[in-house]
C-alpha cells in the first residue's frame, strides 16, 4: 500500500511541479467542457511550450455560451467597412468645407476690389496750360459795331482750331476746395466765382481757369472777369495797390491773399502767368484799358499763412 505523501514532506521542486501539472488538467478539463459546447475549434497541435499560453488566450471565464457563428462575423466586418467609409466621407466633407471657406473668402475679396475699382470715377484732365494761346477774358469793345462779343481776332489763324477745342472741353465737378467767392474791400468788389473763363462762363461771375490751383494749395490760381460788361467785376484792377488783401472764399474755408506787385499790363497772348508757381499764388486776369480791350491788365498776390 502506497504511503500517503503530506505537502509538507515534498521539496519546493516537487511542489511546483505538482502545481503545473494540476493547472493543466484543470485547463485541459475546461477546454474539453469548451469543446463539447461548441465554443472552441480544433486547429491542430499545439507546441509543448505554447500550451499554456494559447489555453489562457482563447478560454475565457465569462465567455457567452452560444458559438459565434460565421454570420456575425460577417456582420462585424462589414460593420468595420462601413465604420472606415464613414471615416473617410467624414473627412472628406471636412476638406470640401475647408476648400469652400477659402475659396468663398478669396471671391469676398475680389468682389471688393471690383467694388472699389469701380467707385473709383474717372477724372476730368484739366487742359493743359502750355496749350493756352491767349489770355481769358479776351471780347471787342461794347461800344464797336455789333457791341461786345468774343474777339477772335486775338488768335492767331493757325490757333484758333485749338482755342476752340479748348473752349468746349467739359468743366469738372465740383469740390469742396473749389473756390465760390471773390471780396476786394479796397475796390468794393464781392463776386461769386464759377469753374471755367470761357465766353458763357464769364457771363456769370468770376471764372477759375481749369486746370489751376485751388484756394490754399500750393499752385497758380488764375481768377478772370470784364471790366466793362457783364457786371463790370474788374473794372478797377488798375487800383490796386502793394498790400492790398484778396479774400477767396471755398465750401471749406476763406483764404487771404496780399498784392505784392503792382497790377501791370501785357498783350493778350503772353499766356506766361497763367503757368504754375511753387507757392499759394492768386492771379487776377481782366481786358484792358477800359472800353477798349485791347490788351490784359494782371494782378498777382501770395497767400498770406
Amino acid at each position: 500500500m502506497a504511503r500517503k505523501v503530506r505537502p509538507e514532506d515534498l521539496s519546493e521542486q516537487e511542489l511546483r511541479r505538482l502545481m503545473v501539472e494540476k493547472k493543466r488538467q484543470t485547463r485541459q478539463q475546461r477546454l474539453d467542457a469548451f469543446r463539447r459546447s461548441g465554443r472552441v475549434m480544433d486547429v491542430g497541435p499545439i507546441p509543448e511550450g505554447r500550451a499554456n499560453t494559447v489555453l489562457d488566450d482563447f478560454i475565457v471565464e465569462d465567455a457567452p455560451d452560444q458559438p459565434v457563428s460565421e454570420a456575425a462575423l460577417k456582420q462585424e466586418r462589414r460593420k468595420r467597412v462601413f465604420d472606415r467609409l464613414l471615416f473617410f466621407i467624414e473627412m472628406a466633407a471636412i476638406a470640401g468645407l475647408v476648400f469652400l471657406i477659402y475659396n468663398g473668402a478669396s471671391i469676398v475679396q475680389d468682389l471688393n476690389r471690383q467694388v472699389s475699382e469701380a467707385l473709383v470715377q474717372a477724372t476730368v484732365t484739366p487742359t493743359a496750360l502750355v496749350q493756352a494761346v491767349v489770355l481769358p477774358s479776351g471780347h471787342t469793345p461794347p461800344t464797336s459795331e455789333g457791341g461786345a462779343q468774343f474777339n477772335e481776332a486775338e488768335i492767331p489763324e493757325h490757333l484758333r482750331p485749338l482755342h476752340q477745342s479748348m473752349a468746349s472741353a467739359p468743366a469738372p465737378a465740383r469740390r469742396p476746395e473749389q473756390a465760390i467767392q471773390i471780396v476786394i474791400p479796397s475796390i468794393d468788389v464781392d463776386a461769386p466765382i464759377v469753374m471755367g473763363d470761357g465766353w458763357e462762363q464769364l457771363k456769370q461771375g468770376v471764372g477759375q481757369r481749369i486746370g489751376t490751383a485751388d484756394p490754399g494749395e500750393n499752385g497758380n490760381l488764375v481768377l478772370s472777369a470784364h471790366n466793362d460788361i457783364f457786371g463790370q467785376i474788374f473794372r478797377h484792377l488798375d487800383k490796386l495797390q502793394s498790400g492790398d488783401e484778396i479774400t477767396v472764399y471755398t465750401n471749406v474755408r476763406a483764404y487771404t491773399y496780399v498784392i505784392e506787385l503792382e497790377p501791370f499790363v501785357v498783350e493778350p497772348t503772353f499766356v506766361q502767368v497763367l503757368e504754375p508757381t511753387a507757392n499759394s499764388t492768386l492771379t487776377l486776369i481782366s481786358c484792358y484799358p477800359y472800353l477798349v480791350d485791347t490788351e490784359r491788365i494782371i494782378v498777382k498776390a501770395s497767400l498770406v499763412e
